[in-house]
C-alpha cells in the first residue's frame, strides 16, 4: 500500500470515528416502535421487514423462517426485525449477515460482513457460547444486548448491557473485557495500519441505537432489558446481570 493510500485510509477512519457517516435516520420506523410487541408465536421468525430483504438470496416475507446457517441481506432504506430461538435482532439497511449454529434455533455465531446490527441474546449456559465476527473484531458473549457496525477498516461495538470480550481479528493478543449495565463502554476496533499511533481498541461515543429498540426486541423473546423505562407499557421478565 502506498503512502498516499495509507493517508487516505487514515482520513476515512478518522471521519468514521468522528461520526461524519452517521445514519441520517438510524432508528426503526415510529409505527414499529408504537406497537407493544408480544412474544412471536412458534413458527414465526419475522416481526417486521421493509424494503429489499433477502434470505439465502430469495426475497423474504413475513412468513419466511430464519434459522442458523441462513444468509441475510438488506438493501438501501430497508430493515429486518427478526427472532431466532432466544435471540432477537434489528438488521439495518445495506447489511450482510450470516448466521452460524446447529438445529433450527440455537445460534452459535454471527458474521456481520457489512452494515449494522442490534441484538439481544439469551444467556448461554455450560458449553454453549456465542461469538460475533466483523471485518476487524471477534466478540465473545454469553447473553447480552449489543450493537455492532462493520466497516472495511473499522468496527463499532456498544455492549448495551452484559459482558463481552472484544478481540482484534488481526491481532488476537489485543483484547478487552467489557462489563456494561447501560451503554457504559462503546468501542472502536480498528484494522492495523490505519494510524501508527492508534490503539486497535479505542473508546467510542454512544450512537445509532436506542433503549426503545432494545425494549422492542427483548419483548419479542419475552424479556425486558435490565434498565427501567417507567410507563413504557412493556411487561415481561426483567433481565438481571
Amino acid at each position: 500500500m502506498t503512502r498516499h493510500e495509507l493517508r487516505r485510509r487514515a482520513v476515512l477512519i478518522r471521519a468514521l470515528m468522528a461520526g461524519a457517516f452517521l445514519l441520517a435516520r438510524p432508528l426503526v420506523p415510529a409505527h414499529a416502535m408504537g406497537r407493544i410487541p408480544r412474544r412471536l408465536p412458534p413458527g414465526r421468525s419475522i416481526f417486521e421487514l421493509k424494503g429489499e430483504v433477502l434470505v439465502n438470496g430469495q426475497p423474504a416475507t413475513l412468513d419466511t423462517l430464519i434459522r442458523p446457517g441462513d444468509r441475510i441481506r438488506t438493501g438501501r432504506n430497508s430493515h429486518l426485525i427478526f427472532v431466532v430461538g432466544q435471540d432477537a435482532f434489528i438488521l439495518r439497511d445495506n447489511s450482510r449477515l450470516q448466521l452460524q449454529g446447529v438445529g433450527d434455533s440455537l445460534i452459535q455465531g454471527l458474521r456481520l460482513v457489512a452494515g449494522k446490527l442490534l441484538s439481544v441474546m439469551g444467556r448461554r449456559e455450560g458449553k454453549d457460547t456465542l461469538s460475533i465476527h466483523t471485518t476487524t473484531a471477534y466478540i465473545g458473549i454469553r447473553g447480552t444486548g449489543i450493537y455492532v457496525e462493520a466497516e472495511p477498516e473499522l468496527s463499532y461495538v456498544c455492549t448495551c448491557y452484559g459482558h463481552t470480550e472484544l478481540v482484534s481479528a488481526s491481532r488476537p493478543g489485543v483484547h478487552q473485557a467489557i462489563r456494561s449495565r447501560h451503554h457504559d463502554a462503546p468501542r472502536y476496533i480498528l484494522a492495523p495500519g490505519v494510524d501508527d499511533d492508534a490503539r486497535l481498541i479505542q473508546p467510542a461515543p454512544f450512537k445509532n441505537h436506542t433503549d426503545e429498540e432494545l425494549m422492542l426486541i427483548e419483548a419479542l423473546v419475552g424479556r425486558e432489558p435490565p434498565f427501567d423505562m417507567t410507563g413504557s407499557g412493556y411487561s415481561a421478565p426483567r433481565r438481571d446481570y
